[in-house]
């Protein structure tokens, strides 16, 4: 019924916890396969990735969308979960995912796609601000970010084109294509906070916002990059 997608690069800190949340949907027979699209990673992500059983691939362009297209290219189920690997699902969550196919998957010959629920793990004003604000703007304008995963047919990812070769933003940017807009689940996406706990939560925000304003500007993609990764390390631990 469901195939997962998951792009990774150096993700050995959080590939196990995203892993370990998809096991209840496995052993249920929900998921028909985990397809992990590596960007030359040069830590055990790729093991990890065999010993779990996933069917590993080693991507000819690194680059989340490069590596999300290539993966959906060969992916073998009617329902497409992309699933970034610092992200993990909470307990349930296939449930809810169940139905919602069941559901929508009867009304039309595309689909509506949908999203989890975004949630950060740490607690505190700033992390609980930061979820509120992300839960509005993706009920209000249907525009969830890559982090909160991507449920979608295969029908309507086709139909809006897939995703491009964009090595950031292109969440956005098939976003900006999909018609109907995600629908927002209840399921709680956890996704990793180092990039806030490493830059502070304001100048984080601030520089996300940055890229998103230079994106819709048409700012040179290679120069949005520049911006976004340079104080992110996914191997830092912050309490260490």
């Amino acid at each position: 019924m469901l195939s997962i997608i998951i792009p990774t690069y150096n993700a050995q800190a959080t590939l196990p916890a995203t892993f370990q949340s998809l096991m209840s949907a496995l052993v249920d027979g929900m998921i028909k396969e985990v397809i992990v699209t590596d960007g030359g990673s040069t830590d055990k992500t790729a093991q990890m990735a065999e010993e779990a059983g996933a069917t590993l691939i080693k991507a000819r362009k690194k680059g989340r969308g490069p590596q999300l297209a290539e993966a959906a290219k060969i992916a073998k189920s009617n329902w497409l979960l992309f699933l970034h690997a610092d992200t993990h699902l909470e307990q349930g969550w296939h449930l809810e995912v169940e139905d919602f196919i069941e559901s929508t998957g009867q009304t039309s010959p595309l689909p509506k796609p949908a999203a989890f629920t975004f949630a950060l793990k740490e607690k505190g004003i700033w992390p609980s601000l930061l979820t509120k604000l992300v839960k509005i703007r993706t009920a209000t304008f249907g525009m969830p970010y890559g982090d909160q995963g991507l449920l979608i047919a295969k029908t309507t990812y086709e139909k809006a084109g897939g995703f491009k070769q964009l090595p950031i933003m292109e969440d956005v940017d098939l976003l900006r294509r999909l018609t109907p807009r995600p629908v927002q689940l209840k399921s709680r996406a956890y996704t990793s906070a180092v990039r806030y706990q490493q830059e502070g939560y304001v100048k984080r925000i601030a520089r996300n916002q940055l890229c998103l304003a230079a994106f819709y500007r048409g700012v040179p993609i290679e120069k949005i990059e520049a911006w976004y990764e340079p104080a992110y390390d996914q191997n830092h631990d912050p309490k260490k």
